[in-house]
């Protein structure tokens, strides 16, 4: 029997990251959200770190920037190199990147699947430009997201493969603000959820796009950017 939240179930995945309606559906959807928060680049070598970047699905949304795409697991990796990434093998909570080198970062849930997101939150930190945008999204550590993300939507046609997520490593928002600003990035966060009929249409049907919308209530699913100061907190530095 597999663990929850083993990496090794995404290279028996690794087929269904194209699929817009296969197993990763979801993250489809999540990606033209994500990518919409980025901004346009201010210069002609601007630089993207996709960290957790799976099979490149945040390429369909960017455009301008050297995109490079970080993952643990080697089919994923083929993946995002084959849709035009520069696909570095590298751990979120080490990141092969220099200090301060990044134009954007972005942590696209991936924070609820690392052992120690606060590790990683000051990794995607430290390569950040000053100046630069991080941009987030991740699952709340609440009674309310084990509920829905796990109980519910593991059992769900269409939801989340069961056993891809353990609500234990889930990341709470309030915690999420507060280390990003000990590194000098003031986030702003807010709640994400499908659009209700859009998800009926497609539960029936299997097939189109679900709009992700925002909401008040950052207690399941939530998403954030901000900008890091020029004055951060230079603790955790390293060259790559």
């Amino acid at each position: 029997m597999v663990n929850r939240n083993d990496p090794r179930q995404y290279d028996e995945l690794a087929e269904e990251w194209w699929k817009p309606n296969g197993a990763f559906a979801m993250l489809h959807w999540l990606a033209k959200s994500r990518c919409a928060l980025i901004p346009e680049p201010a210069r002609a070598d601007a630089v993207l770190v996709d960290i957790g970047c799976g099979g490149g699905l945040n390429t369909k949304h960017v455009s301008g920037y050297r995109h490079i795409g970080i993952d643990l697991r080697q089919p994923n990796l083929r993946l995002a190199a084959d849709h035009g990434l520069a696909a570095v093998r590298g751990d979120a909570l080490r990141l092969p990147v220099a200090d301060e080198s990044a134009d954007v970062v972005v942590a696209g849930e991936i924070l609820e699947h690392v052992p120690d997101w606060r590790a990683a939150v000051a990794e995607a930190c430290r390569i950040l430009r000053p100046g630069g945008t991080l941009v987030v999204d991740t699952l709340a550590d609440t009674w309310l997201c084990r509920f829905v993300a796990v109980t519910l939507a593991e059992r769900m046609p269409g939801g989340p493969p069961p056993g891809i997520h353990d609500p234990a490593l889930f990341v709470p928002p309030q915690a999420l603000l507060s280390e990003c600003a000990g590194f000098g990035v003031t986030l702003e966060l807010w709640g994400l959820r499908p659009a209700a009929l859009s998800l009926v249409r497609w539960l029936v049907r299997r097939r189109g796009e679900v709009p992700m919308i925002t909401t008040r209530s950052k207690s399941i699913l939530y998403a954030g950017r901000g900008v890091k100061h020029a004055h951060g907190s230079a603790h955790g530095r390293r060259d790559a």
